[in-house]
Parts: structure tokens; sequence; C-alpha cells
């Protein structure tokens, strides 16, 4: 197997930003004829040349391109590697990697995620959304540092990981002014043969509100069903028919979208869940999630 040089890699990375020998020797701390041979023996081991002269410059060859483009990720990657091992309390920087369920409701996860920016030190946070077994594989691969769900891990999942339960709250029905107004009289018996937009049945929220309808003895028109919530929403606030929404958030989705509000089920239940590769918890951020959460839900 071939071995790649990193430290002849920074040589030539450093000089290919700089843009010139002397300022990279410069910015290293050695002299020049230590980066040229350096980059000399680089280019001995790829077999191809990565600077050729244009005038008194040294600008980077086709080659050259090639090879900068994977330093650049390969070194932005060591320093979130670092920044990964050495987060502590009084880091310059916490970096938070959250995977959000699909089917996890977009306003409840600004509001789980709202205490993390008050934490003393820095954070910054990358969100990435998608379904859930894959999630999964990435937060066992520890690329994530937890996963939003509104189910547990399914217990046959391939992947250690750990459910840690947030708390639950009930539903709200919420439409546009006219469909809510004329739907919020004999609620929740108004809901039968009412336009509904409703999530896909493969998420939790829809089963809840399949069994809730069942136990009212309603059954609501399907006009369409999302598994983008987003856009369901601004079908909804164009009135196209009634939709269902966790009630912790129930007042910021009026807010956004203009809704007004049919009624309340107290008794459909949604659960939401902070899913981690350990047991215990020990990032700072996923500590104040799992703890504001518990106390938010619980209030």
């Amino acid at each position: 197997m071939e071995w790649l040089n990193y430290h002849h890699l920074r040589y030539f990375w450093t000089t290919a930003k700089e843009g010139s020998l002397a300022r990279a020797a410069a910015k290293l701390r050695v002299s020049q004829p230590s980066i040229s041979g350096q980059i000399r023996e680089l280019e001995a081991a790829f077999g191809e040349k990565l600077f050729r002269r244009a005038g008194r410059n040294n600008v980077l060859t086709d080659a050259g391109h090639v090879v900068f483009g994977y330093a650049d990720e390969i070194f932005a990657l060591g320093a979130e590697m670092m920044n990964a091992v050495r987060q502590r309390p009084g880091s310059r920087t916490l970096r938070l990697y959250v995977g959000v369920a699909d089917s996890f409701p977009k306003l409840v996860t600004n509001e789980i995620l709202k205490p993390v920016f008050t934490l003393p030190q820095e954070v910054h946070a990358i969100c990435r959304e998608g379904k859930m077994e894959d999630l999964l594989a990435q937060l066992a691969a520890h690329r994530l540092d937890i996963v939003l769900a509104d189910e547990p891990p399914a217990s046959n999942t391939n992947f250690r990981v750990f459910n840690h339960p947030l708390g639950e709250t009930g539903t709200t029905f919420l439409a546009e002014e006219k469909l809510a107004a004329k739907l919020k009289r004999r609620f929740p018996a108004s809901l039968q043969d009412a336009p509904a937009l409703l999530p896909t049945e493969n998420t939790a929220l829809r089963r809840s509100l399949e069994t809730w309808f069942r136990a009212k003895d309603v059954r609501p028109r399907v006009v369409a069903e999302f598994e983008d919530l987003a856009l369901m929403k601004i079908m909804a606030a164009e009135g196209r028919g009634f939709i269902a929404v966790p009630s912790l958030v129930a007042k910021d989705a009026m807010a956004h979208y203009h809704f007004r509000m049919i009624g309340r089920a107290d008794d459909c239940r949604l659960e939401f869940h902070a899913i981690t590769a350990e047991r215990r918890i020990v990032h700072p951020a996923v500590a104040r999630i799992t703890d504001k959460a518990r106390a938010m839900l619980e209030g």
C-alpha cells in the first residue's frame, strides 16, 4: 500500500493557499528551500507536477488543482476532529451535530435547540435531516451527537444506541381562518368528511391521529399526505384543509402561518425522544437539550 506523506501535503497546501513560497515559508517558519524540497518529494510520489512557472510566479497545474481540493477537505476534517476531541467547557467553539428525523416537527426542533445557544461557550450546530435508519447509522459511527425523533429506535435496530425520552404533548388542530371558523363548531364531530392535510402513514403523528379519529368516530377526507411537514403547513395556509400540530408549538404555528385554532386533543399524544450513541450523556450541548426539553414538555 502506498502511504501519503501528510507533512509534504501540508507544505504544498500552505504554498498554494499563500500564493508563493516566500509567504508559505514565513507562515510555516521554515526556509524556502525546505518547502521546495518537500513539494518536489510530493510530486515524485504522485508522479505529477503540481506547480508550473508563469512568469515569476508558481501556479497550480491541473493535477495541482485536484490535489489542492482534496487537501482542503483533508485539513478541514482534521480541524473538525481536533475540535471534537478537545470539546470541553471553555473551548472556543463547541460543535454539535444534530440528526433530525424527517417526521419530527421542525417547530419542535427549533424549541428544543433554543437552549443550546444560551450556553456560556459559543456553539456551532450542524443539523442534518433524514430517515431514522440513516441517522442511527451516522450516530453509531459518531458522525452525529444526538438524533431527535418522534418515536424510540426500533428494538431490532442494527445499531447500539440509547434512547432518552424527553416527554410528550397533546395535539392541536389548526386551519386557515374561514375553514377554522367552520370546523370549530361542534369539534371534533365537525372533522367528519372535512378536508385534511396529514403526514404520511409511516409517521408517529399519523398513527396517533388515526387512533384518535377512530376513538372519536370521525373520518376526515384526506386531501393530501406529506413527508415534508413545512409544505403541509404552506398548503394549509391557503385553505386547502386542516392540519394537526403538537400543542407545544401551536402558538408558533398560528403566528407563522396565520392559522386559527379549531380545537385541542389532549388525549392524542405525541412523544419526543433524544437518541445518543452512549448511555451517559457527556456532550454539554446534548445535556442542555435533554434537560431543558424535559422541563419544557413537563411544563
